[in-house]
């Protein structure tokens, strides 16, 4: 396995290694101990899947208090995906970094805790995966805003498609400071 550190210090690009013959492929999509000598330790408890089209926007999401970190990965499709560190004290609070995910790269992407995370599909469809550390807990749901100016996000999608929560999140600064994780 390859790993490739992002200018985002904890979030981390992933490249498995893959075995390819004429019947196709074959790749670990996680191995607890091999994950940890990499550094990345975190306990993942819930497995998500994610079916979306092009142009579909989903976040920034992110959970608090119950912080959760993701590996993530495309099985089916491309997308762009995106972290932003919105831990209070960070010397990188409020940048963001994106990577492409797609099932010939077959990358994967963790984002640790105290970051908000996103996606755009630019395929004509995507299916998505990620791993959680900690359960989705609807109460601690919260999220800031996918155009937010101040992050300038550049989104390869100009009028994506988005859900009415998500057209409603609130800019990062508007987001009082005792609900956002400490560095």
């Amino acid at each position: 396995m390859k790993l490739a550190q992002t200018e985002l210090e904890g979030v981390i690009v992933v490249e498995p290694r893959v075995f390819e013959d004429p019947r196709g492929f074959f790749m670990e999509t996680f191995h607890r101990d091999r994950y940890e000598e990499l550094g990345i330790r975190d306990d993942f408890c819930q497995d998500n899947l994610s079916f979306s089209g092009r142009n579909t926007l989903r976040g920034l999401h992110y959970q608090f208090p119950h912080a959760q970190a993701k590996l993530v990965q495309v099985l089916q499709g491309e997308i762009f995906d995106v972290a932003v560190d919105i831990r209070r004290g960070s010397p990188t609070f409020g940048r963001a970094v994106g990577v492409t995910l797609s099932e010939g790269n077959r990358r994967q992407l963790f984002i640790p805790k105290g970051f908000a995370h996103g996606f755009c599909v630019l395929s004509e469809t995507a299916l998505f995966a990620y791993k959680c550390s900690d359960f989705y807990a609807p109460d601690c749901d919260r999220g800031v805003l996918w155009s937010d100016p101040a992050i300038g996000i550049q989104w390869p999608a100009s009028n994506p498609l988005l859900s009415a929560k998500d057209q409603r999140l609130p800019l990062l600064k508007d987001i009082p400071p005792e609900q956002l994780p400490i560095f």
